[in-house]
């Protein structure tokens, strides 16, 4: 009978977690499900957002409207383009700070930093002709092989940051991008998944120095064949 309680009594220990083994435990869910919140609050913004750019893309010529309509989509589209590849982000967040604020926070204050981005581009935005749309993109890929592009995109990829720090890092790696993104057609749904996409792959995927000066490359190439022949690039131009 002593032995029978002996090997209970070591089986219960066993089968018992530790309080470290649970908070890990609990961690991990929370990050997990932080993750998961993120995506799905981004799929719902690319629904949402889809819908109010309908009939409002007319290439470099498109309308921005009064600024209440442009900063509610603009909000909405940052949420599509960006959230997807903060989920990583978000989910450290979770993991290191187990407040129930924490991610509601962190999402909110880094959308608040692509909020005034969106403000900025209201301010100094202008319908524009294919000249400036090409020298635009060509700046942007300039932008792209730079060292300072390298940098912010580098500590866009640190670990435990805020939501504020978080997303200004993330302004400076994305800048040439969105740059690119204004000049063609800030209303655009077909340029608006290219850049989410570059925006993403950059930020989840550890920079390849080849790969990074094609894309740069890729950009120019794209700028001088706006300036050059702006019929040859689709939806640069409203139909006539």
């Amino acid at each position: 009978m002593e032995l029978q309680q002996v090997v209970r009594e070591s089986e219960s220990r066993v089968r018992r977690p530790t309080p470290r083994s649970a908070a890990m435990t609990s961690a991990r869910t929370a990050a997990t499900a932080a993750a998961v919140t993120t995506l799905a609050l981004a799929t719902a913004s690319w629904v949402v957002a889809i819908d109010r750019m309908d009939g409002m893309d007319m290439g470099v010529a498109t309308e921005l409207g009064s600024f209440a309509v442009f900063i509610v989509t603009w909000i909405l589209m940052m949420a599509a383009m960006m959230l997807p590849g903060a989920a990583p982000a978000v989910a450290r967040r979770a993991r290191s700070d187990g407040s129930a604020l924490a991610v509601p926070r962190f999402l909110c204050s880094y959308l608040a930093v692509w909020t005034l981005v969106g403000i900025g581009v209201y301010a100094v935005y202008e319908p524009h002709g294919t000249t400036v749309a090409g020298a635009l993109t060509i700046a942007a890929g300039l932008y792209e092989l730079t060292a300072l592009k390298r940098t912010w995109r580098r500590r866009c990829r640190a670990d435990n940051l805020s939501g504020l720090r978080f997303g200004l890092f993330c302004v400076g790696s994305s800048t040439g991008v969105m740059l690119m993104f204004v000049a063609l057609g800030v209303m655009s749904v077909s340029w608006m998944a290219v850049v989410a996409v570059v925006i993403v792959a950059q930020k989840l995927v550890p920079p390849i120095p080849a790969v990074d000066a094609l894309l740069g490359l890729a950009i120019i190439g794209l700028g001088i064949l706006i300036v050059l022949g702006p019929s040859s690039v689709p939806g640069l131009t409203p139909p006539m």
